[in-house]
């Protein structure tokens, strides 16, 4: 146990990077951690799709069967990856996420 604290980071990590440390403070593949990190993401949007009313439970679980070779191959090749693979340009998606706070209509509130 105390090795795995030691691992944990010492401040807030964005969530990808939460996952990363963990898994490797418990000896997790990264082409694993990696395949179940975007099989989860796709999870979510499947799910926000059921419940948004776009598909339905089984086409979910279908859409979900049918990624599960891509996500393989990405793992794969992003578990190959370098730094210098990196980049990104979300400007668009910045500025929404900046507007989230104020925004009226919630989606998914419990």
């Amino acid at each position: 146990m105390a090795a795995s604290r030691a691992r944990q980071p010492r401040k807030p990590s964005p969530y990808s990077v939460a996952v990363g440390v963990v898994a490797s403070a418990q000896a997790i593949p990264l082409e694993s951690c990696l395949a179940a990190f975007y099989h989860a993401l796709l999870s979510q949007g499947v799910s926000a799709a059921i419940r948004l009313g776009v598909i339905g439970q089984r086409q979910g679980v279908a859409l979900l069967a049918e990624l599960e070779e891509t996500i393989l191959i990405a793992a794969r090749q992003t578990a190959c990856s370098t730094l210098d693979d990196l980049g990104s340009a979300a400007i668009g998606a910045d500025i929404a996420s900046l507007r989230h706070e104020t925004q009226q209509t919630r989606l998914f509130r419990s």
